[in-house]
């Protein structure tokens, strides 16, 4: 990990949806070696597809509200399929 220990990136699952954009699902962090040449990737969760999306971790500090409003209902949304997951 990097001296300051602070993540460089955060790790997106991305998430098709029929008729809408595709949903970028916050599932890690990403913290680069001291060495400079490699990450170490830290998965909260696992993602469904093979697709992930790395973005610079401070963008979201400073991302539009319009984004975590978004990001709010993913929330929902996963909160909802693992409902769906524990019923079956």
């Amino acid at each position: 990990m990097s001296e300051n220990n602070q993540p460089a990136f955060r790790v997106y699952s991305v998430i098709s949806r029929e008729g809408k954009d595709d949903y970028w699902l916050n599932i890690g962090l990403a913290f680069p070696h001291q060495d400079g040449k490699g990450f170490n990737v830290m998965l909260q969760a696992l993602p469904l597809n093979a697709k992930l999306v790395l973005r610079e971790a401070a963008e979201e500090e400073s991302e539009q509200p319009s984004a975590r409003v978004d990001r709010q209902k993913s929330h929902s949304v996963t909160r909802e399929r693992r409902a769906v997951t524990s019923r079956a």
